[in-house]
């Protein structure tokens, strides 16, 4: 099985190393914040309505796919409130007492970010509700008979969720947060602006072919947009002049694997299956995931998202189907029987489905 944590284009959590690195490049400012305009104007308001009535922010859900700048928001809303941030992650808090923990040793307003929120364990999710609502926690020592409830006063604070999969929250969390904000894929043009201001400060000069290049190949994404930046670094710094220009960044970037629209080897080899072995489609997720050795969650949270975004894939109520882009972006010719077997899914099925 392929090494997911090394995939360029990936959009995944980060590892150590890398989120150290990838943190001198977040801004701090909502001011050099770039991209998700209505998110980060709805913002504004609110944290200066906040800080005008000198209460704690409302808590806010951001949601989206990974690598959009959730967490780089956070840090952003509490540096703008002047107080500390506080991180941890649904997975990372196992019971009750965890989380109390983490809320007792909160300050007046500070801001606590839980990433992968909708992983939270539920007997923990329900220690949350009085907490964000009331500012208090209900905690029971003991067992049994003599098992007690105390009541733990907190200071007020602002919780921030982030989450890939907001259908996944459950709806009694869902609601308790004041503002809740859709995190959508990055315009080229946005992210020729990120890879610009990541250039400057790796002090590496870039031209504009190369802006538009690595903002064309990103997926979308200012995580993927900044490793592959940092990949042609690498291959500028080693047999380059020093700057980075198109010859540099399109010999780098074919060298990784990733052509002209952000696809990788795998990403085309999904497509190529499905349309040389089948015909085009409809064909099941877990015929895929056996034909290319691959686990069924790894094809429907690492490689499909972004095909389906990208107009390549359409999932449907009978299986994948290949689209006409498909077939264009591989160089095949799109056969008239396929074409008229799309069309008359589709008809029956009406939109795409997700299963």
């Amino acid at each position: 099985m392929e090494d997911l944590d090394g995939r360029i284009v990936t959009a995944s959590r980060l590892g150590t190393e890398e989120e150290y690195a990838e943190s001198g490049l977040r801004p701090r400012r909502l001011s050099e914040y770039i991209g998700q305009k209505n998110v980060t104007e709805n913002l504004q308001v609110f944290i200066k309505a906040a800080q005008l009535r000198g209460e704690p922010l409302d808590h806010v859900l951001f949601y989206g796919p990974p690598g959009l700048g959730k967490t780089t928001l956070a840090g952003i809303i509490a540096n703008e409130l002047g107080v500390e941030l506080r991180i941890s992650s649904g997975p990372a808090i196992d019971r009750a007492g965890d989380l109390a923990a983490i809320l007792t040793n909160l300050n007046e307003n500070d801001v606590l970010f839980i990433d992968e929120i909708h992983r939270l364990n539920r007997s923990v999710e329900e220690v949350l509700y009085s907490a964000m609502e009331d500012y208090a926690i209900d905690i029971i020592i003991g067992k049994g008979p003599s098992a007690r409830s105390i009541r733990l006063d907190l200071g007020r604070f602002t919780l921030i969720g982030a989450t890939t999969r907001a259908g996944s929250l459950s709806a009694p969390l869902r609601d308790r947060f004041g503002i809740v904000s859709k995190f959508e894929m990055y315009r080229p043009d946005e992210l020729r602006l990120i890879i610009g201001r990541s250039a400057a400060l790796f002090g590496m000069a870039i031209d504009q072919a190369s802006l538009t290049e690595l903002s064309l190949r990103s997926r979308g994404t200012p995580r993927v947009a900044n490793r592959l930046l940092k990949r042609v670094r690498d291959f500028c710094q080693v047999g380059g002049s020093g700057s980075i220009d198109i010859g540099v960044t399109r010999g780098a970037l074919d060298s990784l694997g990733i052509d002209e629209k952000g696809l990788e080897g795998l990403d085309r080899d999904i497509l190529r299956l499905i349309i040389e072995r089948f015909g085009g489609g409809p064909v099941g997720i877990d015929t895929i995931a056996a034909a290319i050795g691959e686990e069924r969650v790894t094809i429907e949270d690492v490689y499909e998202p972004y095909l389906i975004q990208a107009g390549y894939l359409h999932r449907t109520q009978k299986g994948r189907i290949a689209s006409g882009d498909a077939y264009a972006h591989l160089g095949l010719p799109l056969p008239e029987d396929a074409a008229r077997r799309q069309l008359s899914i589709f008809d029956e099925n009406g939109s795409e489905d997700a299963i």
